[in-house]
């Protein structure tokens, strides 16, 4: 099985439009670092709800060794830096960031990185799900913010446009 290591923004992203268990669908199970699952179950909203009733398929993980965390602060949120401690620390198959930052940390760390648009596009290629453009369009209005260039990118990669 996939070791797959999400941050809070694909959380809550897809816990904000009822679709959280497209990742369960995707990937059996994925783990979450503490940072994460403090920052997501800080608000009593759906996300929070949901997260906390998953039941056993997302794993909340403790990194082992926090002295790292320093080389990350400056442009890393807590949460973005405990996924890549945690990634590396799991030799995890893939870290899930929506962060630009984050994505390229990852990146020049070897860590294989995603987003939730490259979640969507993945699961639309594995039959999960039959269009993304609706879901898409649900998490524009739900305030997640994608720019129309990605958008019709995405779009265009997907044959829905």
């Amino acid at each position: 099985m996939r070791k797959v290591i999400v941050n809070s923004t694909p959380l809550i992203a897809l816990c904000g439009i009822g679709q959280l268990e497209i990742l369960q669908k995707m990937y059996t199970e994925i783990i979450i670092p503490a940072a994460v699952y403090r920052e997501v179950a800080e608000k009593e909203d759906s996300a929070c709800a949901q997260i906390k009733n998953a039941g056993t398929w997302i794993h909340v993980q403790e990194i082992k060794d926090d002295s790292e965390k320093k080389m990350y602060k400056a442009k890393l949120h807590e949460g973005e830096v405990e996924v890549m401690i945690l990634c590396q620390e799991q030799q995890a198959d893939l870290a899930i960031i929506d962060d630009n930052a984050a994505k390229k940390t990852a990146k020049y760390l070897g860590i294989p990185v995603t987003g939730t648009l490259g979640v969507l596009l993945k699961a639309k290629q594995q039959g999960i799900v039959k269009e993304i453009w609706p879901i898409i369009s649900e998490l524009k209005a739900n305030g997640f913010y994608i720019s129309h260039l990605v958008e019709k990118m995405i779009l265009e990669y997907a044959d829905e446009c």
